[in-house]
């Protein structure tokens, strides 16, 4: 907790409360169900709650957005970033269903009221949405035919309707052939941590 408010010192009284309760919140459910890797559970805040919200780094959500987390998992990016812009809806999906349960029982005790989850392929999600977020699911090619279609059509923020990914590593080769524009911020221009040395958010313009 002293890492997020030394990076977000503006946080309400309901947010730190909410990101306090959040590291046994999820120790408790990852006793049950193994949806945070067991080596970075001592690293909670750093690998899983400052890692999601590098993307709020790079942008701000304005309120009545809707943003989709593909890929969630446990609820990350979603969760810490549900927290965050209390005014943003977020639907995260996940393909295996225990994990949705977790997320639903998270943001169920924290009283998230902007959180909704889903037991789906991202194929299958029909709706449309400013944003979609996730964390290196799969390579960025296969992952926008996931989500082709899934962007609403007028653009509402400074970033045009599209992807925020967070990804590790040299991604040039990875990125050489998409036909849309994107853009990749070091996160290690945001936090000083060494575990960020390698790690970025790809954002990827999907809407003209």
């Amino acid at each position: 907790m002293t890492l997020l408010q030394h990076y977000f010192p503006n946080l309400s009284t309901t947010q730190s409360k909410q990101f306090a309760d959040l590291e046994a919140l999820y120790n408790e459910w990852n006793a049950q169900i193994n949806v945070i890797s067991r080596k970075d559970t001592e690293h909670f805040y750093e690998r899983h709650v400052l890692h999601s919200l590098a993307i709020a780094k790079v942008a701000q959500f304005l309120p009545g957005a809707q943003v989709l987390d593909i890929g969630t998992g446990g609820g990350f990016p979603g969760i810490p970033l549900a927290i965050l812009f209390p005014e943003v809806q977020f639907h995260l999906v996940d393909s295996i269903g225990k994990k949705i349960k977790v997320v639903q029982e998270v943001a169920a005790s924290l009283g998230l009221q902007n959180v909704r989850a889903s037991h789906a392929r991202a194929e299958s999600i029909k709706e449309r949405y400013d944003f979609i977020v996730s964390r290196a699911v799969t390579q960025m090619p296969i992952f926008i035919t996931w989500v082709k279609g899934k962007s609403a059509k007028k653009n509402l923020h400074t970033f045009k309707n599209g992807i925020f990914y967070l990804k590790g590593g040299d991604l040039s080769e990875e990125l050489a052939g998409l036909k849309y524009p994107y853009k990749e911020f070091a996160i290690s221009d945001f936090y000083q941590e060494a575990f960020f040395e390698t790690k970025k958010v790809v954002y990827v313009q999907l809407v003209p």
